[in-house]
């Protein structure tokens, strides 16, 4: 009884589990990059230590050591890889630094020397320990930290809507790769507790040639389309001379036989044509592609001053769009496409078969009109979850049953010296450096 009860137990926790809208791998050909610059800062910040006078006697042996400083320091061999259980694991042998000192020594017997040399010596490699160590802690648990901090979690992407990226679970660590599985959402700035439940597929990530893979399900895009209806975004409205002259005639004398009705006033009122969308989006990946559905209503009335409206028609509008990814810096953009269009009327048939004349037209003002706003909005992009100063560079985009995948390289387009010199906390190094005694042990 107590198995088939945990047993339940742990197909609820299953059934509520929230599936992941983002996922991202970096794999082991992405850690020499890392090393390196990870490596170079690492130098510049031991190169700053600070070292203490050393002075005093032993014996009839008198010594004072002054204005240590490091002249150069070489991390010959390091390794960093990814070890399970422990996220990356860094070794570095065989380091060596110069240092310049000054130096007042003073002893009785000449054959000394050699032994008070090895004195100095391991004195000074004391010190240089009690200092390298905390230098050490430092740059890797809060300056480096400080750089994980400006990884974007939860952010605003325009004024309307803004993006999600909370971690759904701890990375997993392999022998050659790093997993992590993140929300993906949008939502509306204004309705901040705002959520869609995902009932996409979930994302797979297989491959390991390149640095970086981010995979994206159709919930990523869904939600960013439904996001973007509930902030009243998916409208346009065309009034007077924004309607171009040609439609503007065509739409006229295709509903002459109501405007002629009409009183003199309104007759010669500016045409306004609205469309709208009737339900948000909805976007359709697969192998061959990618595609976004949607269906919004089209009203048609002439709009007299300081009058109510008078309504012409009211169709509706079914359109499908060709969507193009692209990954530029730590953007993820869209082109858009329209692919196929058509309207009908949902009064009637025989009014549908009116409006086949409208077909052409309306679709040259979705493309000319319409299209440009909306590819202007998609391709300033959405920032994907990476530190400051790095960007991708090489991407593949592939196309998956119910999800993309963009593989790329990484580059530093900023050193990390310059990116946590930017982010630096302030005054952290007192409360997180440990005693010299702590940190040399």
């Amino acid at each position: 009884m107590v198995l088939l009860w945990a047993l339940f137990l742990a197909l609820l926790a299953g059934a509520h589990a929230e599936l992941p809208g983002c996922k991202i791998r970096v794999t082991s050909a992405a850690l020499d990059l890392v090393k390196q610059e990870g490596l170079r800062f690492l130098e510049q910040e031991l190169e700053t230590i600070t070292i203490p006078d050393v002075y005093g006697a032993k014996g009839h042996f008198y010594y004072n050591i002054s204005d240590v400083r490091v002249t150069q320091l070489h991390l010959i061999s390091s390794e960093l890889h990814f070890q399970p259980d422990q996220d990356l694991l860094l070794n570095i042998s065989n380091a060596s630094l110069g240092l310049h000192f000054r130096r007042q020594l003073l002893y009785w017997f000449l054959r000394m020397y050699n032994f008070f040399s090895t004195f100095i010596t391991s004195g000074m490699r004391f010190l240089l320990n009690q200092q390298i160590c905390p230098v050490l802690y430092h740059a890797g648990t809060v300056l480096l930290n400080s750089l994980l901090d400006t990884v974007p979690v939860r952010s605003s992407v325009d004024d309307l809507v803004g993006i999600d990226y909370s971690l759904l679970k701890d990375p997993v660590v392999s022998n050659g790769n790093l997993d992590m599985e993140f929300r993906g959402a949008f939502f509306p700035l204004k309705e901040d507790n705002w959520s869609l439940p995902n009932r996409a597929v979930e994302p797979q990530l297989e491959d390991d040639e390149r640095m970086v893979y981010v995979a994206f399900s159709e919930f990523f895009f869904d939600s960013a389309m439904e996001s973007y209806f509930q902030a009243g975004a998916l409208q346009l409205t065309l009034v007077g001379d924004k309607v171009p002259s040609d439609l503007d005639m065509l739409l006229r004398a295709t509903y002459f036989g109501s405007i002629v009705l009409l009183s003199p006033t309104v007759i010669n009122s500016p045409l306004k044509l609205k469309l709208e969308a009737t339900s948000p989006p909805r976007c359709t990946i697969k192998p061959s592609g990618t595609t976004i559905s949607i269906t919004a209503s089209v009203t048609i009335t002439l709009a007299p001053p300081m009058l109510p409206e008078v309504e012409l028609s009211k169709m509706i509008m079914e359109g499908r769009l060709s969507a193009k990814l692209t990954l530029r810096g730590k953007a993820l953009r869209v082109k858009l496409d329209l692919r196929r269009f058509q309207i009908y009327s949902n009064q009637s048939a025989l009014e549908s078969l009116a409006l086949i004349p409208l077909q052409a037209p309306l679709k040259t003002l979705l493309q000319i009109g319409v299209m440009p706003l909306l590819n202007e909005r998609t391709w300033r992009g959405v920032q994907i979850p990476l530190p400051e100063g790095i960007n991708f560079v090489r991407e593949v985009v592939t196309n998956h049953a119910g999800f993309v995948t963009v593989g790329a390289d990484l580059h530093f387009a900023k050193g990390l010296r310059e990116v946590i010199d930017k982010n630096r906390p302030a005054d952290v190094a007192a409360s997180h450096v440990p005693p010299p005694s702590a940190a040399a042990a």
